[in-house]
């Protein structure tokens, strides 16, 4: 699956072992920006959410068909992944238009989009954030202000440390990456504050930002900075 945008349709269906296309969206044209599409079930139809810089729409895995989408304007570059859990989607962006969240539902076999809340306390860098924060039901990378319950919007605490950066999920952990220094910081996800479990000073660090994102894998940890890939077990002991 590839956003690549086009009057054909801005998302293609391709065949992984010849490259030839399956199907495009054909009646959602936007064009393409930075986000990566997520793969969800909702009301029993497997489907496909993207987010552009006009709309967050969800579309049929079977034949590219549009389900649903709700308008939302971004600006300059609309980077992260929607996110998505029990009927709602999660989306944020940079440069002043924050963050928003949709209940899809679906009825007869059709699908509807209803926007919970909007706010612009929680919104992200390209990559990174001023601060970082948690949410009940997701855990983006956010700009500096209060974390905030996904489901309600209710501000629950903020936190700076270690400065902008990254992050990650797994195992009940955040995994944050400091984009200046490279720091990795392991936080406790949990809306009570900010609990450190943990850090360490990247080595062998490049003098660019640490934009690249922290994956986590099969219990290994991976970083990327310019040239150089490390690798880190992080699994339980």
């Amino acid at each position: 699956m590839i956003t690549p945008g086009g009057s054909e349709g801005s998302v293609v269906a391709l065949n992984q072992k010849t490259g030839a296309v399956i199907w495009r969206s054909k009646g959602f044209t936007d064009a393409p920006h930075y986000s990566s599409l997520i793969v969800a079930e909702i009301g029993g139809v497997r489907q496909y959410i993207q987010l552009t810089a006009d709309n967050v729409v969800g579309i049929a895995a079977a034949d590219g068909k549009p389900l649903w989408r709700a308008p939302r304007k971004g600006r300059t570059a609309v980077i992260p992944t929607p996110i998505y859990s029990d009927g709602f989607v999660y989306v944020t962006s940079a440069y002043g238009i924050g963050c928003n969240l949709f209940k899809v539902t679906a009825s007869g076999g059709q699908f509807t989009a209803e926007e919970v809340y909007a706010n612009k306390v929680l919104g992200t860098r390209p990559a990174a954030s001023s601060s970082w924060a948690i949410l009940s039901m997701a855990m983006p990378t956010t700009k500096a202000g209060p974390a905030r319950t996904s489901r309600t919007g209710e501000a629950k605490w903020q936190s700076n440390q270690p400065g902008k950066g990254s992050l990650i999920y797994a195992d009940g952990r955040l995994y944050l990456r400091a984009e200046d220094q490279g720091t990795v910081v392991l936080i406790e996800a949990s809306p009570a504050g900010y609990k450190e479990h943990g850090r360490f000073e990247q080595p062998d660090r490049s003098d660019k930002k640490a934009w690249p994102y922290p994956v986590i894998a099969h219990g290994k940890l991976y970083l990327r900075d310019m040239d150089t890939l490390l690798c880190y077990d992080v699994k339980a002991k």
